[in-house]
């Protein structure tokens, strides 16, 4: 059964959506502020998605997410918020959500966009190009080591989000192509994902400031102005 921790101070929300997990066949963990869900959380608990409030008592939920992250590059993380700010939004894009809501939303649409990060974290890597036989994608100075989930550039390795991890191997499957955001998207968030393709750019700075040289001046996630993006290796 998959695991989801929820957290969320306002008990009504909270239960609300705890329910609709449980009736959906999740299972599911609650905590009423950041210190309780750490209190419960680690690495080895087995946690697919974490759906977390923004504003919290004590830590807030953007702290939360990164320390989360730091432990975990696999879980899926969904950040809850009554805020609709733009920098809001793209301030937890960057610190590793996966994706963002705002309040007040649908519990069908938060049910759908769990499901889809539980699909996308257990896919485990499914790609159309074919791997070397130690499963391993090989591009230029980088490889991508399916088995680890790691990549490598020049030996040295860098730990990627499970998001992260897929768009490289997106990359990888198509390289010199470019692939329109909205391909990115579907490829790897599902051809049913809700949320705003921006998640696509917020995804991309992120890769560009782990792999880029100059992130700045990037030589091999290229910009398709008005399109989307292209591999170089």
């Amino acid at each position: 059964m998959r695991k989801i921790l929820v957290v969320e101070d306002e008990d009504a929300i909270r239960e609300v959506v705890a329910l609709n997990l449980r009736l959906a066949g999740y299972e599911v963990t609650e905590a009423a502020s950041a210190e309780q869900a750490l209190a419960v959380f680690s690495p080895s608990a087995g946690f697919d998605v974490a759906v977390l409030d923004i504003m919290l008592p004590g830590m807030n939920g953007f702290s939360l997410c990164e320390t989360i992250r730091r432990d975990s590059a696999s879980i899926g993380i969904i950040m809850l918020s009554a805020k609709t700010l733009e920098t809001d939004k793209i301030k937890g894009l960057s610190i590793g959500a996966d994706d963002y809501m705002t309040k007040p939303f649908s519990v069908s649409e938060l049910l759908a966009r769990v499901e889809a990060l539980v699909r996308r974290v257990g896919r485990q890597g499914a790609s159309s190009a074919a791997p070397e036989p130690d499963g391993r994608m090989v591009s230029g100075v980088f490889v991508l080591d399916q088995k680890s989930r790691v990549l490598y550039k020049n030996g040295t390795p860098i730990d990627l989000t499970q998001v992260e991890f897929q768009i490289m191997e997106l990359f990888f499957a198509n390289p010199g192509v470019a692939l329109v955001r909205e391909k990115i998207l579907e490829g790897v968030w599902g051809e049913n994902y809700f949320g705003d393709v921006k998640i696509v750019d917020v995804n991309i700075r992120r890769l560009r400031m782990k792999i880029e040289d100059e992130p700045s001046a990037p030589k091999h996630i290229l910009t398709v102005w008005g399109y989307g993006y292209r591999w170089n290796a």
